[in-house]
């Protein structure tokens, strides 16, 4: 970080990151101007690819009791995320990274190698967690009846800004084409919006007027995206443990909540 400016240096093998940073800092500066970092250069095509872009003022919401008042700012900033792009650029982007497919074969893979070893009501969520997701193949769903949208891809409250009258946006390292309801998933389900201070989910929520479908998708991708982060946190955990003792097992009565 020097001055006004955020230099954000990329690995060389950085799987697009940098390209999906600048692409998207590019598009929300054209359709919604002040919601996210300025672009200033970007060198893709170095070894270790750099994007330059403004710094932002403003406090990360993750680790804070969110205040309604922030609450609505959240949901103002995101329903113009979604909404700023048109259609037609957004057809044309890329799929966003980490989309269901991929999570149902991260699962597939998780339940071979971290389900073996967990126990108790870890071991339970998860069982109840792969059942669900044979029964109901999530991934595929009404697609056609949802309308596409710019996602940023990642939901961790870090990435959402408060400078005491709005929320501004960064990181945009997985961003893409997805929908409204998978990404106010990525929301709620994060661990940064519990772990720390509980996210009154409820009321994010209410500020949405969801299709039918729109529901539905909601439901199915918040139990994946929770049944990931249980197999992340439960990995984690015996692994390098970076978050709370107590954490998997409070992600474990989080998964088995959102399956009754």
């Amino acid at each position: 970080m020097t001055g006004d400016r955020v230099i954000k240096r990329f690995p060389s093998e950085d799987g697009g990151r940098a390209e999906r940073e600048w692409r998207a800092l590019s598009l929300l500066a054209t359709y919604a101007p002040g919601l996210a970092p300025e672009p200033r250069e970007a060198d893709l095509a170095a070894g270790e690819p750099v994007v330059v872009m403004s710094r932002l003022a403003g406090t990360p919401l993750r680790g804070t009791a969110v205040a309604r008042e922030q609450i609505t700012a959240l949901a103002k900033a995101v329903t113009t995320l979604y909404e700023a792009v048109p259609a037609e650029v957004v057809r044309r982007l890329p799929l966003r990274p980490g989309r269901q497919s991929e999570l149902v074969g991260h699962l597939d893979r998780w339940a071979v190698t971290v389900r073996p070893r967990a126990e108790g009501r870890v071991r339970q969520a998860m069982d109840s967690g792969l059942d669900w997701l044979a029964r109901s193949g999530p991934g595929g769903g009404p697609r056609g009846q949802i309308a596409p949208v710019f996602g940023p891809g990642d939901g961790n409250l870090a990435n959402y800004l408060w400078d005491g009258f709005r929320v501004q946006i960064v990181d945009f390292e997985d961003s893409g084409c997805s929908d409204r309801a998978f990404e106010l998933a990525e929301i709620t389900e994060h661990v940064g919006s519990w772990v720390e201070h509980p996210f009154d989910v409820p009321a994010f929520l209410q500020h949405f007027d969801l299709s039918p479908a729109e529901t539905s998708r909601l439901r199915e991708s918040r139990r994946l995206l929770a049944l990931v982060w249980l197999f992340l946190l439960a990995s984690e955990a015996t692994e390098n443990p970076r978050n709370p003792p107590g954490t998997v097992e409070r992600q474990a009565g989080r998964v088995l909540e959102l399956l009754a």
